[in-house]
C-alpha cells in the first residue's frame, strides 16, 4: 500500500473586513488545483483571517515546483497587492500584511519536507516580492522559535490605545536582520515570518472582563513560559465589549490539549473572580484536516 504524503500550510493574513481582497487571495489558490483550502477562519474583531491549505507531495518533492508552495506564494502576492497595512486596525498583533505562515507535515510526510518548502517559499517571497522574511522552526538552522522572533520585533506590544494594533510598523528599520529580502520594511507591507513545525493547535478561551491586566496574569500563568502548562503559549487579547480572550498555541496538543487549557483558565479566572466561556479551536484537528482534503478530491488520479 502506497504511503500518504501530505503537507499542510497555515496562512495568517491581517485582514477580514475587505471582502474584495479576500476573494482575490482565494482566487489565487485556484491556479494550483492540486492544493486545496480546507479551512478558513475569520475574526472581524481581530481583523485577521487564517487559511489552511493541503497538498500531496511526491516521493522526492522538488520544492520549487511544489503545488502547495506555488499556491501560498500566489496568496501572499495577492494579499500584498490588495491590502495596505497602514490602513489596518485590530485587536490581534501582527507584523505584516501576511503575518505568519507555517508548514506542517501530515500523514507520512516528514518535517524535513515541510521545512524544505518553507525555506524555498521564504527565499522567493524575500527576493521576488521584496518583503523582509524571517524563518523559524525546522526551516532555521538553529531551530529559532516563532516567539523569539516576535519578541525581538515587538510583536506583543499594542501600538495604540484600548489594546489595539493600528497602522503599519512603527519604523522601517528592523532590530533583527531578515533571512531573505530587504533589510528595511515598507510600512504598507510589513514583514513575514515563515516556518515549519510539527502540528500546532490554536485554542482560545473567552474571559468575561474588561480588566486586561487580570487576564494577562491568567495568560501568563497558563503558559509554559510563565511556569504553567508545558508546551502552551498564551496571550490576552481584547475581543469585543467585555470579553478578553486567552489565545493559546498548543505546541504539543497530544500531550496538552484544549480541555486541559480550558480547565486551567477556568481555575485561574476563578481566583480572579472572573467567569469564563467555552473555548474554541480556530481550525480543525489534524486528522479532520486530512479527511476534509480527501473529501475535496485530494489525490485524484
Amino acid at each position: 500500500m502506497s504511503k500518504l504524503a501530505l503537507a499542510c500550510c497555515k496562512v495568517y493574513i491581517s485582514e477580514s473586513r475587505n471582502s474584495a481582497a479576500l476573494k482575490s487571495i482565494e482566487q489565487a489558490v485556484k491556479l494550483f488545483p492540486e492544493a486545496a483550502i480546507v479551512n478558513k477562519f475569520e475574526d472581524a474583531t481581530y481583523n485577521r483571517v487564517g487559511y489552511t491549505l493541503v497538498s500531496s507531495l511526491t516521493e522526492r518533492p522538488t520544492f520549487d515546483l511544489c503545488p502547495l508552495k506555488g499556491a501560498v506564494f500566489s496568496m501572499v502576492k495577492a494579499a500584498i497587492d490588495t491590502i495596505d497595512l497602514e490602513l489596518h486596525s485590530g485587536s490581534h498583533p501582527r507584523l505584516g500584511v501576511v503575518d505568519h505562515i507555517c508548514f506542517h507535515p501530515l500523514a507520512d510526510s516528514s518535517l524535513q519536507q515541510a521545512a524544505g518548502i518553507a525555506k524555498s517559499l521564504a527565499a522567493d517571497v524575500g527576493v521576488k516580492l521584496q518583503v523582509p522574511t524571517f524563518i523559524y522552526g525546522a526551516a532555521h538552522d538553529d531551530r529559532r522559535t516563532l516567539a523569539s522572533i516576535r519578541r525581538e520585533l515587538n510583536y506583543f506590544k499594542p501600538n495604540s490605545s484600548n489594546s489595539q494594533w493600528v497602522g503599519g510598523l512603527n519604523s522601517e528599520s528592523l532590530p533583527l536582520n531578515p533571512d531573505a529580502g530587504p533589510a528595511h520594511a515598507a510600512e504598507a507591507k510589513g514583514v513575514i515570518v515563515i516556518g515549519a513545525t510539527p502540528w500546532v493547535d490554536n485554542y482560545n478561551v473567552p474571559v468575561y472582563s474588561k480588566d486586561i491586566s487580570a487576564v494577562r496574569r491568567i495568560a501568563k500563568l497558563v503558559s509554559g513560559r510563565g511556569g504553567g502548562l508545558p508546551s502552551v503559549q498564551a496571550m490576552a487579547l481584547a475581543h469585543g465589549e467585555g470579553v478578553i480572550e486567552v489565545a493559546c498555541n498548543l505546541l504539543e496538543p497530544t500531550k496538552v490539549g484544549g480541555n486541559t487549557v480550558q480547565l486551567e483558565v477556568e481555575r485561574l479566572a476563578g481566583e480572579e473572580g472572573l467567569s469564563v466561556g467555552k473555548g474554541y479551536f480556530t481550525d480543525h484537528l489534524q486528522e479532520d484536516i486530512i479527511e476534509r482534503y480527501m473529501k475535496l478530491g485530494g489525490l485524484k488520479e
